[in-house]
């Protein structure tokens, strides 16, 4: 008795919204116009649209009464970018400007630390070590056949290949954190902040050169193969993974000092930095692209540092609990 009572309860309060009068029509018209504005009415902020209104359409105030179209400025002020219908705050930059950047935030942003040591080398000791390093030296041959001193291309597939490692290591922790019960000591947001600062550079690569067809064709094989690769390879041996890495970044740091000489050389001309790099690593205003791949390069160096250093410590009487390396930035 009290379940149907409970079961009359709720069918009287949800009743008009479910069941509210649509306008006549039959078979399967009606039922979508039925059902859409029945479910918008229980899941308003869910299901309402991020754009404005139509230009023409008329808007009533919460009396009812018809107002005038709202003009192109209202509209604009009223449209909402976020997904979830909450329309960020305004921030500012320094100098009183508007903050353009979605894809960051100012509290994102960091200075380089361009005195790093860009000639570091882990010598590999271990079995495990020299197959990692011989894996990744390998790669070598078809990247140099296929960009050749294309430095910039290179870049951007290089960024797309070198966001997956981390961000992948990233979730795996993050699920043994929760089913052990235990803290992570820092290594899942050092790993996810490893991984947004490779998209930025990806980002920024993109205000560069934009990639060719066969490009985007190479770039969705390489990540659909090597994100499953080194899924499993985390899986099995997330010390060697780290260490896979490591050398990986050893690689770009490599490849991105190529870059620079070239730029040196006047190879390559030294174009104005992009804005958006000049805000992400808060560089001068008259920045060059070279400004941008030094600040570049020392990300890839601080990557490689605690890549290995991650490698170092696992299986060696370490726990998760154990602090991660420096990256040098945030």
């Amino acid at each position: 008795m009290s379940s149907r009572m409970a079961g009359a309860t709720l069918l009287r309060h949800l009743g008009p919204r479910l069941f509210a009068a649509a306008e006549p029509a039959s078979g399967l018209a009606a039922s979508a116009r039925g059902i859409m504005p029945a479910a918008a009415r229980i899941f308003p902020a869910r299901m309402a649209s991020t754009e404005a209104a139509a230009p023409h359409a008329k808007q009533e105030d919460d009396a009812g009464t018809p107002q005038a179209a709202a003009t192109p400025e209202q509209q604009s002020k009223k449209a909402v970018v976020s997904y979830w219908g909450i329309e960020p705050r305004k921030l500012v930059k320094e100098d009183g400007t508007e903050w353009p950047w979605f894809c960051f935030r100012p509290w994102d942003t960091y200075r380089p630390d361009t005195s790093i040591d860009v000639t570091k080398h882990h010598e590999p000791k271990a079995l495990a070590d020299k197959v990692a390093y011989f894996v990744v030296r390998s790669l070598r041959v078809p990247r140099d056949l296929f960009f050749q001193r294309r430095h910039a291309s290179h870049a951007l597939l290089l960024e797309t290949v070198a966001a997956v490692p981390p961000m992948v290591g990233g979730v795996l922790l993050h699920l043994r954190s929760l089913r052990r019960f235990e803290h992570s000591g820092g290594w899942i947001r050092a790993l996810m902040e490893e991984a947004e600062n490779e998209r930025m550079h990806l980002m920024t690569f993109m205000e560069v050169t934009q990639p060719r067809w066969w490009e985007r064709a190479l770039v969705l094989a390489a990540q659909g193969v090597f994100f499953n690769a080194y899924f499993v390879g985390y899986l099995i041996s997330p010390k060697f993974a780290h260490r896979f890495v490591g050398y990986l970044e050893e690689e770009a740091v490599e490849s991105y000092t190529e870059y620079l000489k070239d730029l040196e050389a006047g190879l390559i001309e030294n174009t104005p930095a992009p804005a958006i790099a000049i805000d992400y690593w808060r560089l001068p205003a008259d920045a060059r692209l070279k400004d941008v791949v030094t600040a570049v390069r020392a990300d890839e160096a601080h990557h490689r540092d605690a890549n290995h250093y991650a490698s170092d410590i696992h299986y060696q009487g370490m726990t998760l609990n154990q602090t991660p390396a420096p990256l040098g930035y945030h």
